[in-house]
């Protein structure tokens, strides 16, 4: 529904594709065509290739927008896709296949400069080298799926005695979710924060970056916060350490959108994680200090059209901050809890600042069990940080959804601590915070 809102904007026409367990999706009514792609589970619908691209190819579509899950970062799709003489709204293949491999791209970006945490050099063998590495760089150490995102294929070991274990799960976990068991190390930094830069290029070798996002609100690595600017990064350091990517991604050759994650220790120092070859779900907050359309951006690219915006256009204006809505019961681990929302309504006129709502739901909505439990974004805009905290905090107290529990309570708790009111918190807050009680 995003992209499909820029589509309609810009005069195109918006072709959707869907399971049988989105059958009849009030979502689905935003598009001008719908095509059935097979059954509720994933591997036989939304990442079948054949049945993506025999969809593109019968409703006469000229481009594909992968959106940013799924098949958004398989190279051999996008190639697919380009041979089919359809555009591919993203990075050319080559490039998802340096940087969307995580491994590989670690290599990559070490070639060109920049920083990365100390780790394994590609992809590891077995369990043992894993021990081996770890005792040489000392732990706690990461395991990565090379292939993963979302917090898939991760785990944390503090030991030798949990390397073992670590690996065949994190192994097993991203074979299942990336069909790729590839792991890679590196060392674990403690109280750490997540920091990541949207870039853009184009196929005339320009590359622009719209400043960074603060993403260190996260629950079992995944994002459940995510604000812009950071709260730690000034104006010098955004503009230099921008700059250096840019020039990093153009040298790459790097066509359209994606996001460089890094990791920010304790001293100030940042190290590259990985790179997301494609939008990332949290754009919106750039979108929203920026005043930029990064849909439309990749539209136009994919086009063939030059970014006709200059490095020096592009300003950052007041503070945004995000909250990924999840149909999920937070005193219980964060449990996934599909269902039916029998009630939807998050208001957009409290609070000092402007909100904007991106959801697919209109009640009654079924959240199937299959997919990602995000049910909402609720991005709150204000010309301060303080202002933009109050009014996404209005917006998410006086928020009425019902018939499935929510991470709402999170949010709040979250917006209450006083580590995020000052800025000055990590990764680990959320374990920091009590999350026990059962609120709905």
């Amino acid at each position: 529904m995003r992209v499909a809102r820029t589509c309609r904007r810009l005069g195109i026409s918006p072709v959707a594709v869907y399971s049988t367990a989105d059958a009849g999706a009030p979502w689905l009514s935003h598009f001008d065509e719908a095509v059935a792609i097979g059954p509720g589970h994933p591997g036989k619908s939304y990442l079948n290739q054949a049945a993506v691209l025999q969809a593109a190819v019968q409703t006469d579509s000229q481009a594909l927008h992968p959106g940013w899950g799924f098949l958004s970062e398989n190279a051999l799709f996008a190639t697919r896709v380009q041979q089919l003489g359809i555009a591919w709204v993203g990075p050319t293949p080559n490039s998802i296949r340096r940087m969307g491999d995580k491994a590989l791209a670690r290599d990559t970006v070490k070639s060109l400069g920049l920083p990365t945490i100390p780790g394994s050099d590609g992809l590891l063998q077995d369990a043992a080298q894993a021990r081996a590495l770890a005792e040489s760089i000392g732990y706690p150490v990461l395991l990565k799926a090379t292939a993963g995102g979302g917090g898939r294929g991760m785990r944390v070991c503090r030991s030798a005695a949990d390397v073992d274990a670590a690996f065949a799960a994190a192994s097993g976990e991203a074979a299942a979710a990336f069909g790729n068991a590839g792991l890679y190390l590196e060392k674990f930094v403690e109280h750490g924060r997540h920091i990541e830069f949207q870039v853009m290029g184009d196929r005339f070798g320009k590359v622009l970056h719209f400043g960074e996002r603060e993403c260190s609100v996260q629950r079992r690595h995944q994002k459940l916060i995510e604000e812009a600017p950071s709260p730690v990064i000034d104006r010098d350091t955004r503009v230099a350490f921008g700059a250096q990517l840019c020039a990093a991604l153009s040298r790459l050759g790097y066509v359209g959108a994606g996001t460089i994650e890094m990791l920010r220790a304790p001293s100030g120092a940042l190290y590259f994680m990985e790179m997301n070859t494609r939008l990332q779900v949290e754009h919106p907050v750039t979108e929203a200090v920026c005043g930029v359309d990064l849909v439309e951006l990749q539209l136009r690219v994919a086009a063939g059209e030059r970014l006709s915006l200059k490095q020096e256009e592009i300003q950052w204006s007041g503070h945004a901050i995000e909250a990924r809505l999840n149909a999920e019961e937070v005193a219980d681990d964060f449990r996934p809890s599909p269902g039916t929302i029998t009630a939807f309504h998050v208001p957009a006129d409290r609070g000092p600042g402007s909100v904007r709502i991106e959801t697919h739901i209109t009640a009654p909505a079924e959240v199937p069990p299959f997919y990602d439990s995000l049910v909402a974004k609720v991005i709150a805009h204000g010309a301060t940080r303080a202002e933009a905290i109050a009014t996404l905090k209005a917006a998410l107290t006086g928020a009425r959804i019902e018939g499935v529990p929510t991470s709402i309570p999170a949010h709040l708790a979250v917006l209450d601590a006083p580590a995020f009111v000052t800025g000055h918190y990590d990764t680990d807050l959320l374990s920091l915070l009590d999350l026990s009680v059962k609120r709905s």
